[in-house]
């Protein structure tokens, strides 16, 4: 288990105790983590993630993003460490600031999640749109991993379309379905992936 994982779950049999570190100041903290103490992680963890949450959590407004936040930022604190000058600032807003570069990444990642559901909603709800097609704009890998998970009629619609840049009445054609099947199929697939990719909009 890595030392961020470790630190991560302090109720864990394998979280670290308390070290000696602890009582250090945050100037020391910074320079022996800087030459790669990974015990001193484990103290900035313990010194600071609590207002990293708390951070996170009044950006986003959501638990389990914030607790994703906490762990992307000490990750970036370890990976990061050579890049801390203390003559700019002091340790703790340097991890502040951090954090907030986290928080606009997942505030960034909500937007486009919610872009993406628009515009393949707005693009499968005409029959045989004579215009750019969805692809141009989903984030394929998003799209591959959600698109899995559908049932498979659904998929096969929505695979077709936004891989193979087919309209629904080239669908019809390719596997025999009717034009109103490959049409609700279409409608499903679309309600299911609005639901998972943008679950706020189902409260």
């Amino acid at each position: 288990m890595s030392q961020l994982a470790m630190i991560a779950q302090p109720n864990t049999p394998a979280a670290p105790r308390p070290l000696a570190e602890d009582s250090l100041p945050d100037e020391e903290v910074a320079r022996r983590l800087g030459a790669g103490e990974e015990a001193c992680l484990a103290v900035a963890y313990r010194r600071w993630s609590a207002l990293v949450h708390t951070l996170a959590l009044r950006s986003l407004g959501d638990a389990k993003e914030a607790e994703d936040v906490t762990q992307l930022v000490f990750l970036g604190v370890w990976r990061g460490r050579a890049g801390y000058r203390p003559e700019r600032g002091a340790f703790g807003a340097w991890i502040v600031g951090i954090t907030r570069r986290k928080i606009a990444d997942a505030l960034s990642a909500r937007t486009r999640r919610r872009d993406l559901v628009a515009s393949a909603g707005s693009d499968l709800a005409l029959a045989d749109p004579a215009r750019d097609r969805p692809e141009t704009s989903l984030d394929r890998v998003l799209l591959h991993s959600e698109l899995a998970r559908l049932p498979a009629p659904q998929r096969c619609v929505l695979r077709l379309t936004f891989y193979e840049d087919l309209t629904q009445t080239q669908i019809a054609a390719r596997t025999g379905w009717p034009l109103g099947t490959v049409k609700s199929h279409a409608r499903r697939g679309i309600h299911q992936l609005r639901r998972r990719l943008d679950p706020d909009a189902w409260d």
